[in-house]
């Protein structure tokens, strides 16, 4: 079941396709519903089309560990500190340590 906020996002999006804030967005309140299938399908939307999207993968590793693939999670993490110190965002880069710090350090998941 949609939401009149989601009704309206798609609406949105329909006007501005591949927008990654609207996706975001959809994801978010898919988060929200708990449908975690659709809201994984969103941010990895949002990943295959704009990857340099840094305030994507804090989520989208927190969905990982909802859906219990810590592994997936933490590589996750690791992938948008890349992207947070490749574009010179420090807090972004900050939030996805301790997220991965939380989970472990690289060698428990090598």
């Amino acid at each position: 079941m949609q939401t009149k906020r989601l009704k309206q996002l798609f609406q949105f999006l329909e006007n501005s396709p591949g927008d990654c804030f609207l996706c975001f967005a959809i994801a978010k309140e898919y988060e929200k519903a708990e449908d975690w299938d659709n809201a994984l399908a969103y941010y990895l939307k949002i990943a295959q089309n704009e990857p340099d999207y840094v305030g994507l993968y804090y989520h989208l590793g927190k969905l990982y560990e909802v859906l219990q693939d810590p592994n997936t999670a933490f590589a996750t993490y690791k992938k948008g500190m890349d992207i947070a110190q490749k574009l010179a965002d420090r807090h972004a880069y900050s939030e996805l340590a301790t997220a991965k710090l939380e989970l472990g350090d690289d060698e428990d998941f090598e």
